[in-house]
């Protein structure tokens, strides 16, 4: 698994060697553009410029992306990649917008359209080979370090190739006697690029708005916390997005009598198993029941540690009972409690005098008027 450190540098060096062919490729279709009378190619060098955009974008997010959480910022700087994600889907808007206007400007404003030259055609071909390769090397170094900013990112470049198929048509068309598929093709182009902005901004705003995870996915991370042992069931299971890493929150039901420690151990044991299956979990939060309250959300008043054990004094008390210490352990069963009363040590007087047996059953119908009282049991050293 990459560190934060050398998922960074590893994310600006793609990024770089991407910005580095944009400029290239920018350059070369807005002058030959310009030359050879293409508008369909001088709109995918304004597209090339605004990859390279973007491509700094990308470098400046991620160095604020990956610093370690801070007293401002508990859960880290992750959110600053989605923001950044939204931010490169609407820049894609815009310039859509932009190309479009212009293009359609042009078919209804131009009484003669000029047909663009063989170097126009040469280098729309350059393009779509050049592109389609930073495509696909962008997009699998977005996969290995689980960034959809990268991932976004590999999109527009890819974005770039298929545009600059459609110019490559277009410039041919108007090579061959049909100016118009030119414009058109300009369009086109303009079209596509703002389709892929809307998806990447909807999809960044609804991680932003913390939208759950699929429900496959979930299914999935349910069913590896349910294959501890010790745990009955899982329910209120919470998930969002943050970056590339996914939080989650969950209630984790074990046994009634299980002891906080252990409940705590199997919780722990289900977390460590979820951060072994899948790489980009970021945090997990979890509750540990003793009943099932999937229905229920809220808490029941019941008496604390402090009051009963003020309860059962008294009544110890009025037994007579010489007592240096006891201890109590109570379960608390959905709206009951029981109570394991650990007597230590109870004199041989006291206990010729009332056997445990009677003084179980005495507390027993001591505390029965309690509505939340089930049953209490006395141990002893």
């Amino acid at each position: 698994m990459s560190t934060p450190v050398n998922r960074n540098k590893e994310a600006q060096k793609v990024t770089i060697i991407g910005a580095i062919l944009d400029t290239l490729l920018g350059f070369a279709k807005i002058i030959i553009g310009v030359a050879s009378n293409s508008n369909a190619l001088i709109a995918d060098g304004i597209h090339s410029f605004s990859d390279l955009l973007t491509d700094f974008m990308v470098v400046i997010i991620f160095h604020f992306s990956h610093d370690e959480p801070d007293e401002e910022h508990p859960w880290g700087h992750a959110r600053f990649e989605t923001i950044g994600t939204v931010f490169l889907g609407c820049v894609l808007i815009a310039v859509a917008g932009a190309m479009a206007f212009e293009s359609i400007r042009e078919f209804w404003t131009s009484t003669t359209v000029p047909t663009p030259g063989w170097a126009a055609l040469l280098v729309a071909f350059l393009s779509i080979v050049s592109k389609e390769w930073i495509y696909r090397y962008t997009l699998a170094a977005g996969k290995r370090l689980k960034s959809d900013l990268l991932i976004a990112n590999a999109w527009h470049s890819r974005t770039d190739a298929l545009s600059s198929v459609v110019v490559l048509f277009g410039i041919a068309g108007a090579m061959a006697g049909f100016a118009w598929m030119d414009i058109l093709a300009a369009i086109v182009v303009a079209v596509f690029v703002g389709k892929i902005g809307w998806d990447l901004t909807w999809n960044s705003i609804k991680e932003l708005v913390d939208t759950a995870l699929p429900e496959e996915r979930v299914t999935e991370l349910k069913e590896v916390v349910e294959e501890v042992d010790g745990i009955i069931n899982v329910h209120h299971f919470k998930s969002r997005n943050m970056g590339s890493k996914s939080l989650l929150e969950m209630h984790i039901q074990v046994a009634p009598y299980c002891s906080a420690s252990e409940g705590h151990w199997i919780g722990d044991t289900a977390v460590i198993k979820l951060l072994q299956r899948f790489d980009d979990i970021g945090h997990v939060i979890f509750h540990i029941d003793t009943y099932d309250d999937e229905e229920e959300s809220y808490c029941r008043i019941l008496p604390v540690r402090k009051e009963i054990e003020a309860m059962l004094k008294e009544h110890l008390a009025a037994h007579d009972q010489v007592l240096e210490n006891f201890h109590v352990t109570l379960h608390y069963l959905h709206d009951l409690i029981e109570i394991e009363l650990k007597l230590v040590p109870i004199t041989k007087e006291s206990q010729k005098e009332m056997p445990l047996s009677v003084l179980s059953t005495q507390l027993n119908n001591a505390m029965q008027p309690q509505p939340w009282f089930s049953k209490l049991t006395i141990w002893t050293h």
